[in-house]
């Protein structure tokens, strides 16, 4: 059996109250295939929109967590405290996180295990800057990252993780990866996760790809053999088009 094609639109520090709660209301009572996971990021004051998880089929994802179950840590949530509103999982490695925070390695796997063991989801991300692209390293960046943030893991935790590569060039840009250097990333990817895990574990992974996905390119990036679906990003802000996405998917799996 195929693997289900994930369809998680990370909402960033956009939205408010009404305008996450319309596009709820437009997708409300709308029918996926039932191998297409649909998820939303929402920024974190709007996660109470869990609550609605009922009327549409569509998990909730946190954009960050911290690495400690509680403590004196201003401004931050524990994995426990998403766990209790009815979050799916959780983003973490997104390369703005790495850049904008300074978010190493050793922080992310930390916030991975904690999130694993409140029984959350994890959308891992790993993704190599342009000019790493441009020499042609882009195979040991990536395998440098995991090394240091997700192979660590052991198999069982690994069973909770999606990977997403997001090549950080192709991030707002407008630019996107072609169909076949996504294929080629996740394919390498996956032969990674194989190498440690072996080739069971490593078939039931999924690998989303994220970076500028968009109606008009989601078919050719979905339908790819280790390409399991993609992190959205600005697509997914539209309730017209992240539906379309979702129909794009839903028609790849039939």
């Amino acid at each position: 059996m195929a693997r289900e094609i994930y369809v998680v639109g990370n909402w960033k520090m956009n939205h408010t109250l009404d305008t996450c709660t319309s596009f709820w209301d437009d997708l409300e009572g709308e029918d996926f295939h039932p191998n297409v996971r649909a998820g939303i990021a929402p920024a974190m004051p709007l996660l109470h929109i869990s609550e609605r998880k009922s009327t549409a089929p569509i998990d909730v994802y946190a954009q960050n967590c911290h690495e400690a179950s509680s403590g004196a840590y201003t401004g931050e949530s524990s994995a426990a405290m998403l766990k209790s509103i009815g979050i799916t999982g959780v983003i973490l490695g997104h390369s703005e996180r790495r850049e904008i925070y300074h978010e190493s390695d050793a922080l992310i796997l930390a916030k991975m295990k904690h999130a694993l063991s409140a029984d959350l989801q994890v959308i891992y991300c790993c993704g190599e800057p342009l000019d790493i692209r441009k020499a042609g390293a882009q195979n040991d960046y990536i395998k440098d990252q995991l090394e240091a943030s997700l192979l660590p893991l052991d198999v069982d935790q690994l069973a909770q993780v999606c990977i997403a590569y997001e090549p950080i060039w192709a991030i707002g840009t407008g630019e996107t990866a072609s169909a076949q250097q996504a294929q080629d990333m996740c394919a390498h990817i996956r032969s990674l996760c194989t190498e440690k895990y072996g080739k069971e574990a490593a078939d039931k992974l999924h690998i989303l790809y994220g970076g500028s996905v968009k109606p008009a390119n989601a078919q050719e990036i979905f339908s790819q053999t280790d390409v399991d679906g993609g992190l959205v990003g600005g697509a997914s802000l539209d309730s017209g088009s992240y539906m379309e996405l979702l129909q794009i998917a839903g028609k790849l799996m039939e």
